[in-house]
């Protein structure tokens, strides 16, 4: 069964690859059309996880405290905004490093929420 399971994927990633192929081929608007789809099924998909996410963990969530809470909150909607305005930002070199460091700043805030909890 892996096998049949491993074709049909690598299937599936081969259609798509040559509807983008031949999307690229017809004009930038159909191909715009796609890619703002799959950006679509993306922000989805990981939507849908983190609330699975959220449903499994509620209890943990809810027992880091008021100010790690905040931090993490803070920390994800900062992340979702750059992330949602990465052509922004990625328009100029001053404006890529700004991205990165808030990236980074946010990365950092999740780690030293997840280190705090983890020491007694």
């Amino acid at each position: 069964m892996t096998v049949s399971t491993n074709f049909r994927n690598a299937v599936i990633v081969l259609a798509m690859a040559g509807v983008i192929y031949a999307l690229g081929t017809t004009g930038d608007f159909a191909l715009g059309t796609l890619e703002t789809a799959i950006l679509l099924g993306f922000f989805a998909a990981s939507a849908w996880a983190a609330s699975r996410f959220y449903v499994e963990h509620r209890t943990a969530i809810d027992s880091l405290g008021t100010r790690r809470r905040a931090i993490v909150y803070v920390a994800l909607g900062v992340a979702a905004l750059a992330l949602t305005a990465v052509g922004r930002f990625t328009a100029s070199g001053f404006g890529t490093v700004i991205w990165l460091v808030l990236l980074g700043c946010c990365v950092y805030a999740l780690y030293a929420v997840w280190r705090s909890t983890k020491l007694y």
